[in-house]
C-alpha cells in the first residue's frame, strides 16, 4: 500500500485509464477523427510498455463506449476497421513482449470480423504475465452492473429453488455478496483499480469501471490523450504513492514487498486477491 512504514513510495499495480482527447487532438491539427484515434493508439502501446517497466501488472483503457455509437457513422466505421487492424498487426509483438490481452464490454453489436481478432488475441496471450491489457470496447459501467444483476438474480432463483429455501446458510455477509456479484462482471479477474488517470480536462467518470472503482484514488490531467507522455505516467504514480489508502478505516496494513524502479517509484509484487 502507499505510504509505506519504511518511507518507501508505494506505486500502483492496477491502473486504469479513460484515454480522452483523441477527436480534439486531430481537430486542432486539422486532421479527421481517425487520426486522432490512430495517434491515441500509437499512444497506448508505447504507455503500455512504459506502465510494464514502471511494474504496473494490470492496465485497463477505455477505447469505445456504449455511447460512442451515436458518434458519426464515418468515425464509428473508421475506429472498428482501425481496431481490427491494430489487433492483428500488434497481437504478436504484444505475446512476444509478455503482454496478456482482454476485451471487456457488451458483444451485441460488435462486427463479427472484430471480435474474432479479440478471441484470437485472447486465446493466444492467454498465459502470458508480464503485464495485463484490458481494453474495454462497447463498454459501460452501468451496462456491467445491469448484465451482472441480472446474473446476480438468476443465480439466486436456481439457488433457491434448488435448496427449497429463500436463502442457503442463512442470511450471506455483505462482503460474500459482494464477491458473489463481482465473479458476475464482464472480466471477474480484473483487479479493481488502485488508481484511475483522465486525461483531457475533463473531470468525470464517464461510465467507466464503476463499480470497480469505488476506491480508486483519480488524478486528472490537461494533456490529451495522445500526449500523454511516459513523464506523465510517471506523474501519476508518484501522486498515487503520496496517498493513503485505509479503505474507510484506520489501520495501518502490513507493508508488501517492493522493489525500485529506474524512475524511482517503487512497486509492491502483486498479491493474490
Amino acid at each position: 500500500m502507499p505510504n509505506s512504514s519504511n518511507g518507501q513510495a508505494v506505486s500502483a499495480r492496477y491502473v486504469a485509464i479513460i484515454t480522452d482527447g483523441n477527436g480534439r487532438w486531430a481537430h486542432a491539427r486539422g486532421l479527421p477523427p481517425t487520426a486522432g484515434h490512430d495517434a491515441g493508439a500509437d499512444t497506448l502501446k508505447a504507455r503500455l510498455r512504459d506502465a510494464a517497466e514502471l511494474g504496473v501488472q494490470e492496465l485497463t483503457v477505455y477505447s469505445f463506449s456504449t455511447e460512442n455509437w451515436s458518434r458519426p457513422e464515418a468515425e464509428v466505421d473508421g475506429l472498428i476497421a482501425m481496431m481490427a487492424a491494430r489487433i492483428a498487426r500488434e497481437t504478436p509483438e504484444l505475446h512476444a513482449e509478455g503482454v496478456r490481452m482482454r476485451f471487456i464490454g457488451r458483444r451485441d453489436g460488435v462486427p463479427a470480423h472484430l471480435l474474432e481478432q479479440m478471441d484470437r488475441a485472447q486465446a493466444l496471450t492467454d498465459a502470458n504475465r508480464r503485464i495485463t491489457l484490458c481494453i474495454a470496447f462497447n463498454y459501460g459501467g452501468r451496462a456491467e452492473i445491469l448484465d451482472a444483476a441480472a446474473r446476480f438474480a438468476d443465480q439466486r432463483v436456481a439457488q433457491a429453488a434448488e435448496s427449497g429455501r429463500a436463502r442457503v446458510g442463512g442470511l450471506p455477509s455483505l462482503q460474500s455478496e459482494e464477491d458473489d456479484f463481482s465473479r458476475l462482471l464482464y472480466a471477474p479477474d480484473m483487479h479493481d483499480p488502485e488508481l484511475l488517470i483522465r486525461t483531457g480536462k475533463e473531470h468525470r467518470l464517464s461510465n467507466f469501471v464503476l463499480w470497480q472503482a469505488a476506491y480508486s484514488e483519480i488524478v486528472f490531467r490537461d494533456e490529451l490523450w495522445p500526449d500523454f507522455s511516459r513523464e506523465a505516467l510517471v506523474e501519476c504514480l508518484r501522486e498515487f504513492s503520496e496517498c493513503r489508502r485505509n479503505f474507510g478505516g484506520r489501520t495501518q496494513h502490513t507493508p508488501e514487498p517492493h522493489h525500485q524502479t529506474d524512475e524511482g517509484v517503487t512497486t509492491v509484487s502483486r498479491r493474490e486477491e
